[in-house]
């Protein structure tokens, strides 16, 4: 019995990390993919609102977004828009929950590039600022 429990241990310790690493890697192309998305509900905005964009109350009020990114996270990741510039510029972030969540932290600007965040310790080692691949 001692036998077949250490077996199932050993096997444990091997799969655990696998999957931590697997759920990460899935919620982070889930945040890109989502930035994309809120990065076109933008532009629709954009063109309804005379060149103004809008916060992420604004693109769900808009019916351009789901109502799940105000109400908390989605897929490990808490996504929020600052807008700057008399509502003429915006800087979209999707922030990871917590280090099981997700590795990197995300951001976009009115250029529609996904890069990773500025700050080194949520980005790749190298490549804080630059666009993601």
């Amino acid at each position: 019995l001692l036998i077949v429990v250490a077996i199932i241990l050993i096997i444990a310790t091997i799969a655990i990390p696998s999957l931590l690493r697997s759920r990460q890697s899935a919620n982070e192309t889930s945040a890109v993919a989502n930035l994309r998305t809120l990065n076109t509900a933008q532009v629709s905005y954009s063109s309804a609102n005379g060149g103004n964009y809008g916060n992420m109350t604004d693109l769900v009020a808009g019916r351009l977004a789901d109502s799940r990114f105000t109400a908390g996270s989605v897929s490990g990741y808490s996504y929020t828009v600052d807008l700057s510039g008399n509502s003429l510029d915006y800087t979209m972030y999707a922030t990871a929950i917590s280090p099981n969540s997700g590795r990197y932290d995300y951001y976009s600007t009115p250029d529609y590039v996904i890069r990773y965040s500025t700050a080194a310790t949520r980005a790749p080692s190298g490549l804080n600022g630059e666009p993601v691949r």
